[in-house]
């Protein structure tokens, strides 16, 4: 039996670049041009934060992560922790309840047993306050000066609710989208202690476990077309996939996007613009008008959400899926970037 038709090496592929890792134009390129066809993936299937697969008469939701975060601590989180809320979250976007998870762990030769101890701590910690266990694994070790610590590998399974189906096929135009907090978090907190920034005050990573929210609005009813978490690539990459997906033009309204004043600062100091900074803790949903206002209440209520706001409408393409940030004085179309602004953040 011959196997996919996967493209043959071209004089123009290149080779892969500090920040490809992540969300972006060349990530873009590798999944449509040589992921796609080598695994035989339909170009049409829908682009999400995991697959759906049906099993005996459920949905299951199935993501995996990797993740080679530097420093392995940074304010408001560490790897370990990041590894499991990440993989969760993405279970979440699917609209599943996380049920278990995998890990695998690249241990560089010389790492320090207690300081892997401490991580697979935070792990169980994570996973606890989560709702889900780790329940299988895998180690390697690597030559000193290879692995850069630890990088952990993880998947995870969760179980779809009856009559829900989240993804950016279901986005239609009228919908509203909306923000549930402030963006660049967790980028900035990275990169200030990656370079020992001393920014006052200073900046922690926003990371948190967005599935209790998500269960919150599908328990409410409200009809959730799509949901997105904003990590690599931050909010203009998420908004830009998806209007790509969708083949639908997005209104998003700049002032209504919040960035903290530390952030922002902090973004000014280093030249990057904070929405495609990547956040750890931050979802953007796309809802019908009416379930808008009672959305947004409920996201409000969460801990994770509590500057929750509405960002934008969706509307016909008109002839070209885009974005467009619009203000009073005009509008600046967004596009994906060539490679990462900040890389190793996740």
């Amino acid at each position: 039996m011959s196997g996919p038709a996967c493209p043959l090496p071209a004089a123009e592929d290149g080779v892969i670049e500090r920040g490809h890792g992540g969300g972006g134009a060349m990530t873009a390129r590798l999944v449509a041009d040589l992921f796609r066809p080598c695994f035989g993936t339909a170009p049409e299937t829908p682009l999400h934060d995991g697959a759906t697969l049906a099993v005996g008469g459920a949905r299951l939701a199935f993501t995996t992560d990797s993740f080679v975060v530097t420093p392995l601590e940074f304010p408001g989180g560490d790897i370990g922790s990041l590894a499991v809320i990440g993989t969760v979250n993405d279970l979440a976007m699917c609209g599943a309840t996380p049920l278990s998870l995998s890990a695998g762990f690249i241990l560089e030769e010389g790492f320090e047993i207690a300081r892997l101890r401490r991580i697979a701590a935070a792990m169980g910690r994570a996973a606890a306050a989560a709702g889900v266990q780790v329940v299988t694994g895998d180690t390697k070790v690597v030559e000193r000066g290879k692995g850069d610590g630890v990088y952990i590998a993880t998947a995870g399974v969760g179980l779809i609710p009856p009559g829900v189906t989240i993804g950016p096929d279901q986005v239609r135009p009228g919908d509203t989208v909306l923000l549930s907090g402030d963006v660049g978090r967790h980028g900035i907190a990275v990169m200030a202690a990656r370079e020992g920034l001393g920014f006052d005050p200073p900046v922690a990573s926003d990371l948190a476990c967005l599935a209790p929210t998500v269960a919150a609005l599908i328990a409410a009813g409200v009809r959730l077309h799509c949901l997105r978490d904003l990590t690599r690539g931050g909010l203009a990459t998420a908004l830009v996939e998806i209007a790509s997906a969708a083949g639908l033009e997005l209104s998003i309204e700049t002032d209504a996007v919040a960035v903290s004043e530390p952030v922002q600062g902090a973004c000014e100091i280093l030249g990057l613009d904070p929405w495609y900074v990547a956040n750890e803790g931050r979802l953007v949903a796309f809802v019908p008008e009416p379930d808008a206002a009672r959305a947004l209440a409920i996201l409000r209520a969460q801990p994770a959400g509590a500057a929750a706001a509405m960002i934008g409408r969706v509307r016909p393409a008109g002839g070209r899926a885009r974005v467009l940030a619009e203000t009073i004085g005009g509008a600046r179309v967004l596009d994906l970037l060539s490679g990462e602004q900040l890389p190793r953040i996740c």
